[in-house]
Parts: structure tokens; sequence; C-alpha cells
């Protein structure tokens, strides 16, 4: 498949991803998310640097995936694209895993939880789409 086929696929998630994991991981610095974090953390019983490591991977993360479109024509960033966007693709799975954990939890309430439901639909939705970009990117690897 074409470069340019495949960027017609990847493009459209890889910024959605990247644009929403960025914001997601800046508003845990604010209240009432970062209260709400830390909750999510505390209740969950997972060790307390998971706190600023799940701020810094999605911030990482969505940085990641929004580098290599914003900066394509840049000599270092361009020819890794393909590297770049398969690792943020793999670190989202591996991040909303843990976030799928965190909403099974019988002691995390719903109300410290994105749209406050228990069942992990945004987890799972992220998780979908880090695995499409990781199947187009895999499967015409070139």
């Amino acid at each position: 498949m074409p470069e340019q086929n495949l960027e017609k696929k990847i493009k459209p998630v890889s910024m959605i991803l990247g644009i929403s994991i960025f914001l997601f991981g800046v508003l845990k610095f604010v209240d009432p998310f970062k209260g709400w974090y830390s909750a999510q953390i505390t209740f969950s019983g997972l060790p307390t640097p998971a706190y600023w490591f799940g701020i810094v991977s999605e911030i990482l993360v969505g940085l990641a995936f929004l580098i290599p479109f914003l900066l394509k024509g840049n000599p270092i960033i361009g020819p890794h694209k393909r590297t770049i966007l398969s690792l943020a693709s793999v670190s989202i799975i591996m991040i909303m895993l843990v976030a799928t954990y965190v909403h099974l939890q019988p002691a995390v309430p719903s109300d410290v939880l994105p749209l406050k439901i228990k069942p992990p639909l945004i987890p799972g939705a992220f998780a979908f789409l880090g695995i499409y970009n990781l199947y187009h990117l895999q499967k015409n690897k070139g």
C-alpha cells in the first residue's frame, strides 16, 4: 500500500489519540481532574509512583502521536515516523490496559471515573484505536 494511503488511514486516528491523551495528561494537573485521578490511583491500589508515571506517560504518548505529523518534513523525525507511531500505539494500548484495570476495581467509585461510569468504554475505545493504528503500520511495512 502506498505511503499516502497508509497516512489517510492512520493520521486521523493518530491525531485524535494524540490530542485526547495529551489533554487527559495535562488536565490531571487541575481540579477537579487532579482529585479524581488521585482517587483512582489510591482506590485502585496502584503504587504511589503510578500517579506521576500515568501523567507523564499520557503527555509523552500524546506528543508521540502528534509530532510525526506536525514535523513531517523534519529530517530527524521523518525517517522514524513509522517507528514513533508504532511505539505510541503500543504505549497507548498499555496505558489503556491499566485504565481498564482501574475501572474494574470495585473500590474505585464511578464518580471519580470519566463519564462517571464503571464499564471501561473509553479505555476500550482508545485501546482499539491503538490496535487499529498498529495493525495498519505493521501490515504496510515497506
